[in-house]
């Protein structure tokens, strides 16, 4: 997460607040969308902007990440700033305060004396790819939390040959050019001099192995294609376009090397009543205009279930009732939002004869100083005539 600006991934002030934060993950989740944006490096931006999100959604991980530029509270991590070194990395330094440029690489060009030759720090290890699913819930699921099991196609390390490549992981003897280490040294006629560098080993791919017999499951690359069944426990609150991240469940590494991590784009079906408005649920129900009148109660839908609400006499339209701690748990902590009711007087869309004799009495026995809203526009009214 290191050197990574996330107010400038979501596109907000550093003291934006809470609301801003979540209006503007809305909009740019939205924007790079896999399933709406296809061009090159939406999928890469999506998982920052989920990323950015994450920490700055999160008031203990903002804090961090204001203070010290990671949201764990450490010391090496990320300038939230963005200016002179960007912050600092393991050996230091970053190279985001140099154009891009490695220190690793800078140090390795001149370390020698300026041509006298220079040996690098690599290793053989490689990390494993990250994959990308996405799963579809249905709002009660979304709202609720539940668990899923997911099936994935990644590779793995081929437990015939252990990872060797090698038959029955027996059938391979010590590299000779790198001496089982997997890292050769290798040396190259540059502008600035006879320059010595190491790297991955040629002969042997970086194995430190020389297969003597390939295994026949997986061809000698160590490695496979396997169906996988994981289980993921989808927690309570979760909104739609959201990424669950599970560590380590990727594509194995190679070499030694460690294993991608696994990205659950999260959809969510519509509800056939309820709308979302970030932790709070909406409604609008429209109500015979006689229950506005004279009162009445009726059902509520919830995520799960239902509630009653009690409509008090002479209750104006649109009306918004709120009923407290209905709404969405809050992903971050034992927090509900709210369910806004709003309740609109309907018309019927036809009288009997004998309807209309009754209205009728009722509307002359109600004078017109009784609807002060009217009563008021009237006299607006004649001021403007």
């Amino acid at each position: 997460m290191a050197n990574k600006n996330y107010y400038e991934i979501l596109g907000v002030d550093k003291s934006a607040s809470d609301d801003e934060i979540k209006s503007a993950y809305r909009r740019m989740a939205k924007k790079y969308h896999p399933d709406i944006n296809k061009e090159a490096g939406a999928a890469e931006k999506f998982k920052d902007v989920n990323e950015a999100y994450e920490v700055l959604s999160d008031k203990t991980k903002r804090s961090n990440y204001d203070k010290y530029g990671d949201p764990n509270g450490g010391f090496f991590g990320g300038n939230s700033g963005g200016a002179g070194f960007g912050g600092f990395s393991q050996n230091g330094f970053s190279s985001s305060g140099f154009g891009g440029f490695d220190f690793d690489d800078i140090f390795n060009m001149f370390g020698g004396g300026f041509g006298g030759g220079s040996t690098t720090r690599s290793s053989s290890a490689v990390r494993g790819e990250d994959l990308q699913v996405q799963i579809n819930l249905t709002f009660k699921e979304a709202v609720l939390g539940c668990k899923k099991d997911i099936t994935i196609t990644r590779q793995e390390q081929c437990s015939s040959c252990n990872g060797t490549g090698a038959k029955g992981g027996t059938e391979y003897t010590t590299c000779s050019t790198c001496k089982g280490t997997g890292i050769a040294t290798y040396t190259e006629n540059t502008l600035f001099g006879r320059m010595v560098r190491q790297g991955v080993c040629k002969d042997c791919n970086g194995t430190g192995k020389s297969i003597k017999v390939k295994c026949s499951e997986c061809g000698g690359a160590g490695i496979k294609k396997v169906n996988k069944v994981i289980s993921i426990n989808i927690p309570a609150g979760i909104d739609n376009h959201q990424v669950i991240t599970v560590r380590g469940s990727g594509n194995a590494g190679r070499r030694g090397g460690a294993n991608g991590d696994l990205h659950i784009i999260v959809n969510i079906k519509d509800h056939k009543l309820l709308e979302r408005d970030g932790y709070d649920l909406k409604i609008k129900i429209y109500v015979p205009f006689y229950t506005l009148i004279r009162g009445g109660e009726i059902d509520v839908p919830l995520a799960d279930g239902y509630t009653t609400l009690k409509i008090p006499e002479l209750t104006q339209s649109n009306t918004v009732f709120k009923i407290k701690g209905k709404g969405i748990k809050n992903l971050n902590g034992n927090v509900y939002g709210d369910l806004l009711v709003t309740i609109v007087a309907e018309s019927p869309k036809t009288l009997s004869r004998e309807d209309k004799k009754i209205l009728d009495t009722l509307i002359n026995s109600i004078p017109e100083s009784s609807f002060a809203r009217y009563k008021s526009y009237l006299k607006d009214l004649d001021s403007v005539k």
